[in-house]
């Protein structure tokens, strides 16, 4: 019998309790999909047909995968565009041979954002924590909060939480999320 190298990948005890999981089962989801994920380029044969995923993509049929961790495809599909609005992930489709009882088949091939942050080489110093509220050190966030208070004097709203790439921030009794490297514009919370 052949056995099959495995590796490792990072995952913080915290994750269970990270606001984008609505439950357990999302939070498994997601560390299925790391874990999951290819560690380099290579071509995979799926259903017969070769499908080409690079490093940090996987191959993921959602209505086979809702079923497997017990969701309706409805709750499966929400739950990949939420992590899709988060940029946690992207996500693209394939078309496969089609067959005579399946004329258009199509697979979902999902690309984990980051997916180096979840793995690293042992000479290396771990990535800092990529899902908690700590996501920056301390040096990171006093430069953002120092170009912060560049821009304007006077800063005019608060820091209420952290979110992916996003800090989740409160103006004018309003939510917003502003994007921790990028200089882009505000989206509503």
């Amino acid at each position: 019998m052949a056995t099959r190298k495995s590796g490792y990948f990072i995952c913080y005890r915290n994750i269970w309790q990270h606001p984008v999981f609505k439950n357990l089962l999302q939070a498994s989801c997601w560390i299925y999909m790391i874990s999951s994920a290819s560690h380099q380029d290579k071509t995979l044969r799926f259903l017969d047909n070769p499908i080409f995923v690079k490093r940090g993509e996987l191959i993921m049929p959602l209505r086979v995968s809702a079923k497997r961790f017990g969701m309706t495809y409805s709750e499966m599909r929400t739950f990949i565009l939420r992590l899709v609005r988060r940029k946690m992930i992207t996500h693209r489709t394939h078309q496969l041979q089609p067959t005579s009882n399946h004329p258009s088949r199509k697979v979902t091939i999902i690309n984990v954002i980051n997916y180096d942050k979840f793995q690293y080489v042992d000479n290396e110093q771990p990535p800092h924590d990529h899902l908690s509220q700590q996501v920056l050190n301390n040096n990171t966030n006093k430069q953002i909060l120092n170009t912060i208070s560049k821009k304007s004097s006077k800063v005019d709203y608060e820091k209420i939480g952290d979110e992916g790439h996003y800090w989740i921030i409160k103006k004018d009794n309003i939510k917003y999320l502003k994007h921790k490297f990028k200089d882009i514009p505000l989206e509503k919370y």
